[in-house]
């Protein structure tokens, strides 16, 4: 919290900073920052698309199982109603 009103005083009067000023917090905040590893980017891919594999089937076979109780339903329907 201290730093958040830290950087609202280092503003000028009009509260916008220099570019010199922005490009200096951006470099700090990027040193910051840290990436993934290879092997890190590798198992969250893998994750991902065992992931979108897994549902896809999962909502293949209810869309499917919704079909088939749907269709009985008609055929219900229409036995009773003589159609």
């Amino acid at each position: 919290m201290s730093e958040a009103i830290n950087t609202l005083d280092n503003k000028g009067q009009d509260g916008k900073e220099s570019v010199g000023e922005f490009i200096r917090n951006t470099r700090e905040e990027l040193n910051k920052t840290t990436f993934p590893s290879s092997d890190d980017v590798k198992n969250t891919t893998i994750i991902v698309i065992v992931n979108v594999i897994f549902f896809a089937i999962y909502l293949f076979l209810i869309d499917r199982a919704w079909v088939y109780i749907i269709e009985g339903l008609t055929w219900l329907i229409n036995k009773i109603a003589g159609i």
